[in-house]
């Protein structure tokens, strides 16, 4: 053991691996502006990985070993992952990480070690994307209104859910607005991943759903209270928000794929669908990366295609 400081971060290493990933860290939050969520996961892919290297050298690392690790120290750690049951898409993650520490490493003279830069990344296949049909958007939106035994929260629900789906937000997104925030002019502006803003338009729909809840929610509170709120005034919980949405969607006979999360991918295939720009589609959803945002146009291909075979009268006959 190394002390104090070691039991309080929760892995093995010596002092100046702590100090190091101490510093990695703060650049993490001040510099990359990553999200809460993001540091907790990296930070605890790389103490994971420590505590391997620490088991597998029998000693707590230190700023040269970690130097010194050659390809089969890291292809060793990532098998241990994978026979512990970690799917790819967390191996993935978790590599992520561990390259990203190791990469700053290298950029603030610390170290240099590009044993790691030869991996290969674990192939994640990402599911596609399982929007709303348009009437099947239109339909929950305008029965989660009646469901609840509260009328106010009736209100709250069909603003959340119509934001969510006019605006194209992360039910995240939706759920950390103020009341100074309620989108009640032609734009909102939105703080997504990294802390990153960007400014969506604000369809009437929207504006009129968010004015109704808000007259109708018991709880009058200042400009820098919760926008969406619980039965007892304060901010509404994400997990709270998807029972609602299951609840409805199980009175209504949606399937188990419209949660909230749709309603965002629903935004964006619908806009798509009716000739929407790609990247203009991007920017609105707040992707880092436009082959994020392409996922969509294979969603477009595919409900295509499904158009095709039920009404093509080739396409319905069977061959001899």
């Amino acid at each position: 053991m190394t002390g104090k400081k070691e039991a309080i971060l929760g892995f093995s290493a010596q002092p100046d691996v702590q100090d190091a990933m101490g510093h990695w860290r703060r650049w993490l939050e001040s510099e990359r502006n990553v999200s809460p969520h993001t540091l907790t996961a990296y930070v605890g892919d790389l103490a994971t990985f420590l505590e391997f290297i620490t088991g597998y050298h029998a000693r707590p690392p230190s700023m040269n070993d970690l130097g010194s690790l050659g390809p089969a120290d890291f292809r060793a750690w990532l098998s241990k992952l994978a026979n512990d049951g970690l799917i790819a898409a967390s191996r993935a993650r978790a590599l992520a990480a561990v390259r990203n520490f190791f990469r700053w490493l290298d950029r603030s003279g610390r170290l240099h070690n590009p044993a790691i830069g030869g991996l290969s990344t674990p192939k994640v296949k990402r599911p596609m994307p399982r929007p709303l049909t348009v009437v099947d958007a239109d339909r929950l939106l305008e029965e989660s209104e009646k469901e609840p035994d509260e009328p106010w929260i009736g209100k709250r629900d069909r603003a959340l859910f119509t934001l969510l789906y006019g605006c194209g937000l992360r039910i995240s997104e939706a759920l950390n607005l103020r009341r100074k925030d309620a989108p009640l002019g032609e734009t909102l502006r939105v703080q997504g991943k990294g802390r990153k803003e960007r400014m969506v338009p604000v369809l009437p729909a929207v504006t009129e759903a968010v004015r109704a809840y808000m007259d109708a929610c018991p709880y009058k509170q200042g400009p820098d209270a919760p926008l969406f709120v619980g039965v007892r005034g304060g901010q509404l919980a994400p997990a709270i928000a998807q029972r609602q949405m299951r609840d409805l969607r199980r009175m209504i006979g949606l399937p188990e794929t419209a949660t909230p999360h749709a309603l965002r991918h629903s935004f964006a295939t619908h806009l798509l669908a009716d000739g929407g720009d790609l990247r203009a589609i991007q920017d609105l959803l707040g992707h880092a990366s436009l082959s994020t945002t392409q996922r969509y146009t294979d969603v477009e291909s595919e409900q295509l295609m499904e158009i095709y075979r039920a009404a093509h009268p080739r396409a319905k006959q069977t061959p001899k």
